[in-house]
């Protein structure tokens, strides 16, 4: 059962990765909240969701444009390694805080806040929508890279500062997914010098179910590439990672 939990929300998330406002990251990370520590369920999503983008590189990446590359993807590095090295502090900081009757760690309330505003910006139209100066580009860079490296939420602000530079569908979904392979790239070579090798070497089979799922959406993705909205389940997508958010940080999972 949980094999299949993770292959559906695999595949469903890398599909609409290619025509909605939120991805791969966002949907299967609550997820493996359900089954790894928080910093686990990070690291091991960015595996999956970095090779779902290498396998999606293959499929349209001939329409990124370098100069996008270039002002967002590189700060956005220094985001991921700051944001990452952050990561790893927090899982080795033990601190428990209680409030109320309930007992969590700096770790899940910091993950459960982020998760909490990101789903914040799910389900409000104004911000979802938002556009940002193109002068805010390398600071915007910087910002989606250290989110993206603390908590795997980096397409949301990278969304909103790459529409500024008025791209094709194509160019912008190609632009984006670039810079998230250089971000993942990072991050997840932080985590592996911050993690012990055991994390990922027992959660393979969770993985590669997930990968191979992946790479079924993004197929299905392409062809559908289209621009479809799917606002009811967006909406749900939301709710879920209010409540997950909820859950964490009051240090119920």
């Amino acid at each position: 059962m949980d094999y299949f939990i993770v292959i559906l929300v695999a595949f469903g998330a890398s599909m609409l990765t290619f025509f909605s406002g939120f991805g791969l990251g966002t949907m299967l990370t609550p997820v493996f909240l359900f089954f790894f520590p928080p910093e686990i369920a990070v690291a091991t999503t960015a595996v999956v969701h970095f090779l779902n983008n290498l396998f999606k590189l293959v499929l349209v990446g001939k329409h990124a444009v370098k100069n996008v590359i270039i002002k967002f993807g590189l700060p956005a590095i220094i985001g991921a390694f700051a944001g990452a090295a952050l990561l790893g502090w927090l899982s080795d900081f033990d601190q428990t805080i209680s409030f109320l009757s309930f007992q969590t760690s700096a770790l899940n309330l910091i993950l459960g806040l982020l998760i909490f505003i990101f789903a914040i910006i799910e389900l409000v139209p104004t911000l979802e929508n938002a556009q940002l100066p193109t002068s805010w580009m390398f600071g915007g860079g910087v910002l989606s890279g250290f989110f993206g490296g603390l908590s795997g939420h980096q397409g949301a602000l990278r969304s909103a500062f790459l529409v500024r530079f008025g791209l094709k569908k194509e160019q912008f979904i190609a632009s984006g997914i670039v810079i998230a392979c250089l971000v993942d790239t990072i991050r997840i070579g932080t985590y592996a010098f911050t993690f012990e090798a055991s994390h990922f070497s027992n959660n393979i089979p969770y993985i590669i179910s997930a990968t191979l799922a992946a790479f079924g959406g993004a197929i299905i993705g392409k062809r559908l590439l289209q621009k479809v909205t799917i606002n009811i389940l967006q909406k749900f997508v939301g709710i879920l990672m209010l409540i997950i958010a909820v859950l964490l940080i009051l240090g119920i999972i």
